[in-house]
């Protein structure tokens, strides 16, 4: 029996095979993964319904698994509201933060790197983000 709240198997077994400097994406319910997959990436379809699963929901349980060092999202024009980056951001912590232009947030999703997308219900605009899955520290190795 599992004790992590994620129980999803294609979800843990993407994340297990993620080591150090892996790319999870969480993606909207626009993002066009078809056409996001690379190499290495399983892609996971959550988006049963609009708002159904959330991202943030997502980000929550990926969180609870694995260890994440950075997050990228995609450059909103300036006219535009993004304010889930800011949940974003409150949720991760103290992880680097990066904005990327849309065609090399693109490209980035399709790097081998990518191991897991998860596409959810997410209907707020500019939600994607992609996670870099960091390391497990030992209790020795807090110094560093």
């Amino acid at each position: 029996m599992l004790t992590t709240p994620v129980i999803h198997p294609q979800i843990l077994e993407a994340l297990a095979r993620s080591g150090h400097f892996a790319q999870v994406v969480i993606a909207d319910g626009n993002l066009p993964v078809g056409a996001m997959n690379g190499p290495n990436s399983t892609t996971v379809h959550m988006n049963f319904l609009p708002g159904l699963l959330d991202a943030c929901t997502v980000l929550k349980g990926i969180l609870s698994v694995c260890p994440i060092q950075g997050a990228t999202v995609m450059q909103k024009p300036a006219e535009a509201n993004a304010e889930i980056h800011e949940e974003y951001k409150r949720l991760l912590g103290d992880v680097t933060w990066e904005e990327m232009e849309r065609w090399a947030f693109y490209d980035k999703i399709r790097e081998p790197a990518t191991t897991l997308i998860v596409q959810t219900g997410e209907q707020r605009r500019f939600a994607n983000l992609i996670l870099t899955v960091g390391v497990v520290k030992m209790a020795e190795e807090s110094g560093f």
